[in-house]
């Protein structure tokens, strides 16, 4: 299944005539997939949010923002299923990086759903309740999860990585990394089990769950291994603080 988007909604703006015009269109699509299917999203200039529930199909809302109509095919938005998985698109041709060129887009799927990848230049990634695998990289803004369980990796070049309520799964892994900015994690509760590494190039390492810390000179870096030591939860900054926080026993 191969879905384009061809609706066109202009919008005048200003007072006593024209003084620009804004072209929105959007497409709005319930798909069944099988557990397990990969789900992989591309997108130039654009504010992804994605949330798992109890839901056993997956929707996608693609809105795209430009200048006039005729930018609109600059970008084209596809939703495609594939033998190997789903795929939704909407990168701009000729690998454009037009910050004019916007889109919100908005999934929700099983909290099981797997996004094998999901990949953005430049916006904001909001992630909830995903429980078993999630791949994110972000060149140029933040990343906020909550809720998060599984195989997590989340990158952001240019940004932030914040993560709320998420657990250390046996089997799974949490792997962060923020090339300039923040990352900071906040736990629910103590895990139970799992290994913490915790390096920060040129900036601060707080952590709420004491670490075995090597932050003399050069590098801060922190370790810890709690219960069994499994999963791994490993954050890297090359600029930026980290902050691990954690409710005291």
């Amino acid at each position: 299944m191969r879905v384009h988007l061809t609706a066109i909604v202009l919008v005048a703006l200003g007072s006593g005539g024209i003084a620009r015009a804004d072209s929105t269109d959007r497409i709005a699509r319930t798909i069944a997939l099988a557990p397990g299917t990969p789900i992989h999203l591309n997108a130039t200039i654009a504010d992804v949010t994605i949330a798992g529930s109890a839901r056993t199909d997956v929707s996608v809302e693609i809105v795209r923002h430009a200048p006039s109509a005729a930018d609109l095919t600059r970008y084209p938005a596809v939703v495609e299923q594939r033998a190997d998985g789903l795929y939704i698109d909407v990168t701009q041709a000729g690998d454009g990086r037009d910050a004019d060129l916007k889109t919100d887009i908005v999934i929700g799927a099983p909290s099981s759903a797997v996004f094998a990848a999901v990949r953005v230049f430049e916006g904001r990634v909001t992630l909830t309740n995903l429980t078993s695998a999630c791949d994110v990289d972000l060149q140029r803004g933040p990343i906020a999860a909550t809720g998060l369980a599984g195989r997590i990796r989340l990158e952001a070049e240019l940004g932030s990585v914040d993560v709320r309520d998420s657990t250390l799964t046996p089997g799974g892994m949490m792997r962060l990394r923020v090339f300039n900015g923040p990352v900071r994690v906040r736990f629910a509760k103590k895990p139970a089990s799992g290994r913490i590494l915790a390096v920060t190039f040129n900036g601060h390492l707080s952590s709420d769950i004491p670490l075995t810390m090597k932050d003399t000179f050069g590098p801060r870096f922190g370790e810890t291994t709690i219960g069994g030591g499994d999963p791994v939860m490993s954050i890297d900054v090359v600029k930026g603080d980290i902050a691990i926080t954690s409710p005291r026993p």
